[in-house]
């Protein structure tokens, strides 16, 4: 019986027909998304749901999907799918993360040009009758400052049509090297510095939790008067009730978004202000655009349900059938090395050296390398998969050293990843044991084996008596239960690391009196 799959979006006919040329038997129903309990209905009889931004897979949907085995996102963004839930129950999430690029930065560019110009509100105005000619005295473009948060494929895009349109440019993007700036065009900036330069500031980040926000109340402060702000990217990087403040203030002298906090957006307090530009999140809606994602969605679901092969996916390795039995467990230890470097890491990227020793040299690396980079990249990018982070770290400069060796010291199988940043050099390295759990094994030169669990604590501190009874104490009095405890040194009285499983998230303010207790040098919640 052939593979069944499920279209519950609008998506273009070339898509339907390749899943009909290659075999599969498909369902079109582009309205059904929109009505939860038809869709509930139906999904269990299928293998393959392909989706726009319409359908929301929630855990109840995915509860139903019995037969479910991957969904295709026709898009980048994937808020609308549980991951969590669909890789727990095995199911396969892909996007297509690079089909809209272009499309969304030239819908970035056009609001810039609208707000520059107010040119919505000019062109009600004069089919109302009305002839206002001095009322919409606009700013040129020319020799104005654009500043980029987050220049990655649709920034660095952004970015060559801007120099084209003689702005001068910074970026802010922690994973962007200064060699990757140089030859972009670009000057690479910190973000306070961009605030206070940019006469326009153009959003171009994922939404993850360090990016939540970004542009609220604190940094708007800091903007320079009068700038214009455009947001193509994703609702809930600007605090909205803070940016309309500063739209009525006149400090923001106007804004552009295509993307909101709550969507579909039919009542939003920004609504109805003069100085304001809406767009229903029209960034991927060109054809062109629409015509890429749905027949890269239509090719992935249909490889994956018909040979196995994996693309572009956010939950699972790009790996034959043949080699991911033997690979699994490694590449769940790259993932975590990866994860786990990134989570501490605060500073831009320069060089990821990864180095395989011992059996896991002589295996399919590509994709251990891809997983480690998606680790180490996914605390600020979410969107990041195995397939597009290699692609994504080389946009952004940064260099990837791998090297394979014969067998190192006691262990059969070794992986060692060091990150070089603008300011430090930090390692860490792991092994999987014989009962096929990844464990940290060293950590910046200090030994200490470790199994990591969902939520980790991971402390640097000096090697002096008291300090494990204070951490103890500390925990026990945040009702905060230790689930494993594991300790290293360099030496007597020297560097050491402490690196703790709890049973559930640490609060900030449990952090900062840890980091208070004496001897303690750094401590920080990580999550797996």
């Amino acid at each position: 019986m052939a593979p069944k799959v499920l279209i519950s979006d609008k998506l273009s006919d070339t898509a339907v027909q390749i899943f009909r040329d290659r075999g599969l038997d498909v369902t079109f129903e582009p309205d059904l998304g929109k009505d939860k309990d038809a869709l509930l209905a139906a999904i269990p009889e299928f293998d393959g749901l392909a989706i726009r931004s319409a359908t929301k897979v929630t855990d109840k949907i995915l509860d139903a999907a019995s037969s479910l085995k991957v969904i295709g996102r026709a898009g980048i963004g994937v808020d609308n799918v549980d991951i969590r839930g669909a890789t727990a129950r095995g199911v396969i999430v892909m996007n297509t993360p690079f089909g809209n690029a272009v499309t969304t930065a030239e819908h970035a560019i056009s609001l810039m040009l609208a707000l520059a110009r107010q040119i919505p509100l000019a062109n009600q105005s004069t089919q109302e009758g009305k002839w206002e000619k001095s009322r919409f005295m606009g700013v040129e473009i020319t020799a104005k400052t654009l500043g980029l948060i987050g220049c990655g494929n649709i920034g660095s895009i952004v970015a060559e049509r801007a120099i084209g349109l003689k702005m001068k440019v910074i970026a802010y993007d922690p994973f962007l090297s200064p060699e990757r700036a140089v030859q972009l065009g670009v000057e690479k900036v910190e973000l306070d510095e961009l605030l206070r330069r940019a006469d326009f500031i153009s959003l171009h980040t994922p939404l993850t939790d360090k990016t939540r926000g970004i542009l609220g109340a604190d940094a708007i402060n800091k903007t320079k008067p009068g700038v214009r702000i455009i947001n193509c990217a994703r609702g809930g990087l600007i605090d909205e009730v803070v940016l309309k403040v500063a739209l009525e203030s006149g400090h923001v002298a106007g804004a552009a978004l295509d993307v909101f906090e709550e969507e579909p957006a039919r009542d939003n307090a920004l609504f109805g202000m003069e100085n304001m530009i809406c767009t229903p999140h029209l960034g991927a809606a060109t054809r062109e655009a629409q015509e890429n994602v749905a027949i890269q969605v239509a090719e992935q679901i249909s490889d994956y349900l018909l040979t196995g092969a994996v693309s572009n996916a956010l939950n699972m390795p790009s790996i034959t059938a043949e080699e991911a039995p033997r690979l699994k467990p490694f590449v769940a230890l790259a993932e975590q090395l990866g994860s786990f470097a990134g989570q501490l890491t605060s500073t831009s990227l320069k060089k990821v050296a990864i180095e395989y020793a011992g059996d896991v040299a002589e295996m399919n690396t590509n994709a251990l390398t891809s997983a480690a980079l998606a680790g180490l990249m996914r605390p600020l990018l979410s969107e990041v998969n195995m397939v597009s982070a290699p692609a994504m770290a080389e946009e952004r400069g940064i260099a990837v050293d791998e090297t394979r060796q014969t067998k190192r010291g006691a262990y059969d199988s070794y992986i060692r990843l060091t990150v070089q940043t603008e300011l430090q050099e930090r390692s860490v390295a792991g092994t999987v044991f014989s009962d096929g759990k990844p464990r940290i094994i060293q950590i910046k030169g200090v030994n200490i084996e470790a199994e990591l669990g969902p939520h980790m604590l991971y402390v640097t501190n000096e090697d002096k008596p008291g300090f494990i009874g204070a951490l103890g104490s500390l925990l026990g009095e945040a009702d905060v239960n230790i689930a494993t405890f594991n300790l290293g040194r360099s030496d007597k009285g020297g560097d050491a690391i402490c690196l703790v499983e709890v049973d559930g998230g640490i609060p900030q303010k449990v952090l900062n009196r840890i980091e208070a207790l004496p001897h303690v040098v750094q401590a920080k919640a990580l999550e797996f």
